[in-house]
């Protein structure tokens, strides 16, 4: 075995209390208060099902109750302009000045990939993670086999013997807790200041370092998150329409940082403090979404969240409509399972009023809306009346179609190509039909989450590496 290699038994079971999120289960004091109020509480990730039936209910409920009340149009068009108001304020905020490239009394970086049967794409990632222009002496570069049955053993393997920065961390078939268990696995092994996070098809700029690690120097900032761009977004439809989804998620992301609101991380290319990390215990092992799940400790415990346009790390988009189906559903419910996990720090006003405000609109629009769909349509089909949501829908649309065409623009510009607007404008028209399929697919979430549990197990999206097109 090669000398930066280190067998599953090596692992972080006794090395450090870090060890486990449900290290927990050990407190004593079986009070409700004790028991949920601690982000990584044990307690908070039970009842899943049944939260979701009363939020279910809730949201129900009120739509219907918005029809059958006198003054439910004005309650709806109140809210429609505060979110209007909001919406303008993310819109136009200027964009921050960028950092400088810290040229001294650089951190030490761990950069993290948890692998599992990705030999078509794992050789380039290690070539591409191993030569980053960063000193080589700080940073290391650690690749977990979550336990692969192909050649992903055998190709890190190769790489290990050529690189001294490389590590290996093998974990069995059987290991559990998914990515956020690989990842909690080796972070006591570690020793960098900043913990990176990258996907098994990352393709990564090689200054992504230098033009990452000087946003951590404002103390507050416990995590960066890069911009994620389609690697194969010319292939069709769908890789196109991820593609336009990609610039309007950055695009929103980075504005509302700028006004004070919520950044959220997003798996592949994410960069965390190690001292936030270890604030609250690692990656929740009881979520299907680690980065969704992350970005909402971070937040609870005080911590902002940086989104960056540039640089952008590649990665592969799924190529037809079941696999992004079945994608598009884990990112669903893992987003909509944090509200339900950590709602009473929410009511807490743990995030403080301006962030807890920023979360509430957007989980409005991109949650609440699409459930509250079949009720609006049915009473207003009762009632012979158009839906009552409309306002609503139709501002959260057009904040959607705006953020879409200025991110597009904005990429365009980081790529140093002339803007073509008619290119845009047919991008985003496109882009907008693609993203209807959240309509359908929030809506039947929410709604299986009353119903059937999730197991939590880490859902594996097939890579073609060379094979891209």
């Amino acid at each position: 075995m090669p000398a930066n290699s280190w067998p599953e038994n090596d692992s972080y079971n006794d090395l450090d209390p870090l060890n486990s999120l449900l290290s927990e289960l050990a407190v004593e004091d079986d009070s409700l208060e004790t028991r949920t109020s601690s982000v990584s509480s044990p307690y908070r990730f039970k009842n899943r099902r049944r939260k979701a039936a009363i939020a279910l209910t809730i949201v129900w409920s009120s739509t219907i109750a918005l029809h059958l009340l006198s003054f439910g149009s004005s309650v709806v068009l109140g809210l429609t302009t505060l979110l209007g108001i909001h919406a303008f304020l993310v819109v136009f905020t200027r964009p921050r000045t960028a950092t400088d490239v810290v040229t001294d009394s650089l951190p030490f970086v761990s950069i993290l990939v948890s692998a599992k049967n990705e030999e078509a794409v794992i050789g380039n990632l290690v070539e591409n993670l191993c030569n980053l222009k960063y000193p080589q002496n700080l940073y290391e570069v650690w690749m977990i086999d979550d336990g692969s049955s192909d050649g992903t053993a055998a190709i890190l393997s190769k790489f290990a013997q050529k690189y001294q920065h490389l590590k290996i961390l093998r974990r069995s078939a059987n290991a559990g807790g998914g990515k956020s268990g690989a990842l909690n696995q080796v972070l006591p092994l570690t020793k960098g200041e900043i913990i990176a996070v990258f996907d098994a098809d990352a393709q990564v700029p090689l200054d992504t370092l230098t033009q990452v690690v000087p946003l951590f120097s404002r103390p507050q900032i416990g995590a960066v998150q890069m911009r994620k761009a389609i690697a194969n977004a010319p292939k069709n439809f769908w890789t196109k329409g991820q593609m336009a989804e990609m610039a309007v998620d950055t695009y929103l992301q980075y504005q509302r940082t700028c006004i004070g609101g919520i950044g959220e991380l997003r798996g592949n290319g994410q960069f965390v403090r190690r001292q936030a990390l270890e604030s609250f215990g690692g990656w929740n092992e009881e979520t299907i979404t680690d980065d969704l799940d992350l970005t909402m400790r971070l937040h609870l415990n005080g911590w902002d969240i940086e989104c960056v346009f540039h640089p952008a790390v590649q990665e592969e988009g799924v190529t037809n409509a079941i696999a992004l189906w079945h994608q598009r559903n884990r990112w669903a419910e893992g987003g909509y399972q944090r509200y339900l996990d950590y709602w009473d720090l929410i009511l807490k006003n743990r995030m403080g009023g301006w962030k807890t405000w920023d979360m509430f609109l957007f989980m409005l629009m991109q949650y609440l809306l699409p459930t509250a769909a079949i009720p609006d349509l049915l009473m207003a089909a009762i009632r012979h009346r158009p839906p009552m949501l409309v306002p609503v829908t139709s501002l959260a649309f057009t904040m959607s179609m705006t953020g879409m065409a200025v991110g597009l623009a904005r990429i365009q510009r980081l790529e140093a190509r002339p803007l073509n607007y008619f290119a845009i404008a047919l991008q985003t028209l496109r882009g907008t039909l693609y993203m209807l399929h959240w309509v359908v697919v929030m809506g039947s979430t929410t709604a299986r989450m009353c119903i059937f549990p999730k197991k939590l197990k880490w859902v594996k999206t097939v890579h073609q590496g060379s094979q891209l097109s």
